[in-house]
């Protein structure tokens, strides 16, 4: 079959690598892509958030299932253009995808549905929202609404730090319409993991667990970051320590999507702290994590290509997957200055 994946970074590097290994894979393309994936697949110069020129290209290209990577396109709507074509693809709807679209969606869902997570309130005016740090004192953590490529949140460790992360998002508008609204929330303390399960609608199937280093800086200091690296397996999250994930926050927030009419297809990623008391949801993304991902595939024995398939076609529930006890690690190379201006 002719498989697209969409995207350009490490994480749609690793899946055309894991994809072009399977069997099934007659031809694999890559849009954007970049200089890794033209090893392994035929690059198409089309931007990942262009959803016209990707479902063009479909169209044009009679592409059998599209494997979407980054949250930009998934979040616009480019799976339900696929749908609408009548073209299998991995990855959620629009409706669905709002988990990591909007925080303070997430945050009200786990209000709704006792999902484990950080105490908050939600702001679109920055007087109100310096008056709950007022009264609520620091550490605390401010969080720019919508997307922001990972580097929207911010770690205030006094008030006057929190204040001015509430400017920088609100008045400054450092992520532009991603910051008219933001939450505030309780600081947590604990040991930071990524846990990723395959959902199918009904069917949730975990996956290996995975740590990134989020950081700039050596000795977990600097400004968040989309991740400077990654190993996996995480030691944190042992297999008790899944059971009570899944039962606690992927589950709830399964059956929570079904019953809001927004039933959850693709990876749902959950950035967690843990401590004492066990798991709490700090975030979900809506596709795999860069550069968890990357790690996850130098462990995948499965053929990543019919796993991605079952998962479309709502087949998890007869879908085992085999992993390689080995130990994977990778480091990421940036900018000088990332994640601010460079």
């Amino acid at each position: 079959m002719k498989v697209l994946v969409v995207g350009s970074g490490g994480r749609e590097h690793s899946l055309c690598w894991a994809i072009a290994k399977s069997p099934k894979c007659s031809e694999l393309f890559c849009a954007p892509g970049n200089a890794g994936t033209a090893a392994l697949a035929r690059n198409v110069d089309v931007a990942a958030e262009d959803l016209d020129g990707i479902v063009r290209f479909v169209k044009d290209g009679a592409i059998d299932f599209v494997v979407v990577g980054p949250e930009a396109p998934l979040v616009a709507g480019l799976v339900d253009r696929l749908d609408a074509l009548g073209v299998k693809s991995f990855g959620p709807t629009a409706a669905a995808a709002e988990l990591e679209g909007s925080k303070a969606f997430t945050k009200d869902l786990c209000a709704k549905y006792d999902i484990p997570t950080a105490d908050y309130d939600r702001f679109d005016e920055p007087d109100a929202a310096k008056e709950y740090i007022r009264t609520h004192g620091a550490p605390i953590v401010v969080k720019a609404d919508g997307l922001a490529a990972g580097k929207g949140v911010i770690i205030c460790r006094n008030e006057n730090e929190a204040y001015a992360a509430v400017d920088q998002i609100m008045i400054e508008e450092a992520f532009g319409e991603a910051g008219a609204e933001i939450v505030v929330e309780q600081f947590l303390e604990g040991e930071e993991a990524s846990f990723f399960a395959l959902v199918d609608g009904e069917t949730a199937l975990p996956l290996i667990g995975a740590q990134d280093h989020k950081r700039a800086h050596d000795g977990d200091e600097g400004p968040n970051t989309g991740g400077m690296g990654a190993y996996s397996p995480a030691p944190v999250i042992d297999d008790a320590m899944a059971a009570r994930v899944m039962a606690e926050i992927i589950e709830p927030t399964i059956r929570g999507m079904a019953a809001e009419g927004r039933p959850y297809k693709g990876v749902l990623y959950a950035g967690l702290m843990i401590d004492d008391e066990g798991p709490k949801l700090i975030e979900y993304n809506a596709r795999f994590g860069d550069p968890e991902c990357q790690v996850m595939m130098m462990r995948l024995k499965s053929d990543l290509l019919e796993v991605l398939l079952a998962c479309a076609e709502g087949r998890l529930a007869k879908t085992r997957l085999e992993w390689r006890d080995e130990t994977a690690m990778i480091v990421v190379m940036a900018a000088k200055g990332y994640p601010g201006k460079y």
